[in-house]
């Protein structure tokens, strides 16, 4: 996308390449004492200050400084100037590529780069691979300031260097907003704006990511806080056009959504956002056909991305609503709750309810990423984060007994909003998931598959069903029961010992989180609930599959559950007959 620069060899197919002597390159800076990490690079439009802050930077880094374009000028034995003049834009940029690889493959240090090399696909890639990119951020007019007179600069002898300045600011901010850090670097000093840069890499934090492997789709789950400002620079090399669909409910609409068009503008990813009202009831025939026509009427193209925002029944609706539309659509995922970053939004499972019962229409969709900002977080009430929490402890209970033991200690600050303990526990649930889901991924096995993942949900969606979806019960409260009664089922049944099912009614009961059903203010009759599991998409020639355990970590499906103690443990736990 950078401009072309007319020279003797600009009009030829192929031009010729800079004689680089790359062995020059990356080779001088191997000595000394560097400490361990990640190169850091500087981009940004000339005049940013890439070369007068990168030397401060490695001053109190103590890492050693390149220019890229220095760099450049050794190798290929000529000015910047020269190169351009003699061999033309197109090989000067293949010559930057191939020195910025090689430096790359070095030891760290901090390099900057010319103004275009970030424009280049496979460099962002590789800078994203094995290095921190730092854009430097500056307004036009100190950028006009500080680039008058600079006649070694090829593109400024194009026109006036305000119009340059200007186009090259359309053209190239937005990749340069993939970045992973932005400093606005603007009147201050050299001093000012390098300890800018350097508060910047303290309070960074690189988000977790944890990929996702299934037979015929890769993708990763990212995990970190402030992801959603973020957005647009991590979905940007991942869409197969920057042109998206947004659908969101009016709570995550008004909390967060200016945050995401931002984050989207910022990389010139263009895209329109359908809202829809919150709870379980938007996940009906009636809301998917509004949606699915107006997407229709706008136009669609098939690479346009549906971006899911939401919670788990804006990440349901919207992910059916890209499974169907033209066969088909990119898929990316936002979960804002707890209860989706842990589950729904892991593993291509989307769908609506009908009359019948709970995700009864729909169909495997695997995401192109999943972005989960823990910071969304904070802005749940405690219910919201309890029911996502009881996720989480499923995952222990179905086959990992360390994870439920880091929850005995660490759920409570994860209800807290502690940070840290957060994008462990989603990373923890999220890795869980992913391997039962890479070994099943459309739930064929019968047993010891992704089945697994129903733990208590038998029972959990019985209880919804009943209730009619209507918020006094939400999915992940009905699941914290249904694990319990899952346990207790199992004990009856003489397949987990007592102390399995204390433990975890004790854990449940610490954290305020429901256990029984005769807690809720409602009152259920036996026979109403299984007639409810009757109608569960998981029944086989008239029997119901449930997910019963052996003890924490030690989970299992049968069908070979006698009815009768179903409706003992339903009793037992507060239901009338």
């Amino acid at each position: 996308m950078s401009s072309r620069i007319s020279s003797p060899s600009s009009d030829t197919a192929d031009p010729p390449p800079i004689p680089l002597d790359l062995e020059r390159v990356g080779r001088r800076h191997s000595g000394g004492l560097i400490p361990s990490g990640r190169t850091i690079v500087l981009v940004g439009l000339m005049g940013a200050g890439k070369t007068t802050i990168g030397r401060r930077l490695a001053v109190r880094l103590g890492l050693p400084f390149v220019d890229a374009d220095v760099e450049i000028e050794r190798a290929a034995g000529c000015s910047i100037a020269d190169v351009f003049r003699l061999y033309g834009e197109p090989a000067f940029r293949d010559g930057e590529r191939r020195v910025i690889r090689r430096l790359l493959e070095g030891p760290p240090m901090v390099l900057a780069t010319g103004g275009g090399a970030f424009m280049d696909a496979s460099t962002r890639a590789l800078v994203r691979e094995r290095a921190i990119s730092i854009w430097l951020r500056c307004p036009l007019p100190v950028l006009l300031r500080r680039v008058q007179g600079r006649s070694h600069r090829p593109l400024l002898n194009e026109a006036s260097p305000r119009d340059v300045l200007a186009r090259l600011m359309t053209i190239r901010h937005p990749f340069y907003a993939e970045a992973d850090i932005v400093v606005d670097c603007g009147e201050h000093n050299v001093d000012y704006s390098t300890t800018r840069v350097i508060e910047a890499l303290a309070l960074s934090r690189r988000p977790v990511q944890l990929p996702i492997t299934l037979s015929n789709a890769r993708y990763d789950v990212v995990i970190g806080t402030g992801l959603i400002s973020r957005a647009g620079a991590l979905l940007a090399p991942l869409l197969p056009q920057k042109n998206v669909v947004i659908i969101t409910d009016e709570n995550v609409a008004a909390r967060h959504l200016p945050k995401l068009h931002d984050s989207l503008s910022e990389t010139n990813i263009t895209f329109r956002t359908l809202v829809v009202k919150p709870g379980e009831h938007s996940k009906s025939f009636a809301t998917y056909e509004r949606l699915v026509n107006d997407i229709l009427e706008s136009g669609v193209e098939r690479k346009t991305t549906i971006i899911a925002f939401g919670g788990g029944v804006v990440g349901d609706l919207a992910g059916f609503i890209a499974a169907s539309t033209l066969r088909g659509l990119p898929f990316v995922q936002i979960p804002t709750t707890l209860l989706s970053q842990v589950d729904s939004s892991v593993g291509g499972k989307t769908g609506i309810n009908t009359r019948w019962g709970k995700n009864l229409v729909g169909a495997f969709h695997q995401p192109l990423c999943v972005l989960a900002d823990t910071a969304a977080l904070a802005t749940l009430p405690w219910r919201e984060l309890v029911a996502g929490y009881a996720e989480i402890v499923k995952s222990g209970l179905i086959g990992d007994p360390a994870l439920f033991e880091w929850c005995e200690k660490n759920g409570a600050a994860v209800l807290d909003g502690d940070p840290e303990a957060q994008i462990e526990a989603v990373r923890q649930a999220c890795a869980f998931k992913a391997c039962v889901v890479a070994a099943d991924e459309r739930e064929q096995q019968s047993s010891n598959g992704r089945a697994l993942l129903n733990l208590g949900h038998t029972f959990g969606h019985a209880l919804e069903a009943e209730l009619g979806y209507d918020g006094r019960l939400l999915h992940g409260e009905a699941v914290a029961i249904g694990l319990n009664l899952a346990f207790a089922l199992s004990v009856r049944l003489g397949l987990c010992p007592q102390t399995d099912l204390d433990r975890v009614t004790a854990h449940l009961t610490r954290l305020k989180m429901p256990t029984h059903i005769r807690d809720l203010a409602h009152t259920f009759s036996a026979k109403g609930l299984m007639a409810h599991m009757q109608r569960d998409k998981k029944m086989q020639d008239g029997k119901l599959s449930f997910v019963l355990t052996h003890g924490i970590g030690q989970a299992f499906t049968t069908r070979d559950v006698p009815p009768e103690a179903v409706q003992d443990v339903l009793l037992a736990d507060g239901c009338q007959p």
